[in-house]
């Protein structure tokens, strides 16, 4: 199951669609749900939580916390519209284009995907790109 919160104005205009899209990105990578927590809400939300959790002092556009065994996945992902808005300006790319691929990164993570060391942020980049393709094709 994936669901869906909101601390923040912003909501998902289509869960459904969002849902299907991210059953098909983790049935690629052979995962399939368990259950899914997306949290969306705004930098200061976002970051406490990285205070809190991590004793990062940084603004950040996601958070994921990964409570998954095996190959079913169990995640609370925490995503700051603040920052997905900014990173679309920034990238001078739609905000819509840009929640996907925040979205996908969460659970890139999740399946094992790295990007700290720059050939696991290119491969990380590649996939973000392949699993945004996904939701624009019809199931």
């Amino acid at each position: 199951m994936i669901d869906y919160y909101y601390e923040t104005e912003f909501s998902l205009k289509d869960e459904v669609a969002y849902t299907k899209w991210l059953l098909l990105v983790l049935s690629s990578e052979n995962m399939k749900v368990d259950q899914i927590n997306y949290i969306f809400c705004d930098d200061s939300y976002l970051h406490e939580m990285n205070i809190k959790h991590l004793n990062h002092n940084t603004l950040t556009d996601i958070l994921t916390f990964d409570y998954s065994e095996g190959n079913s996945v169990f995640a609370d992902i925490f995503i700051s519209i603040d920052r997905v808005k900014d990173n679309a300006e920034n990238l001078s790319i739609e905000f819509e284009n840009e929640l996907l691929r925040v979205m996908a990164h969460g659970v890139l993570h999740i399946v094992g995907y790295k990007d700290k060391a720059e050939e696991d942020i290119k491969l990380m980049r590649f996939k973000e790109d392949e699993k945004i393709k996904m939701f624009h094709v019809e199931q």
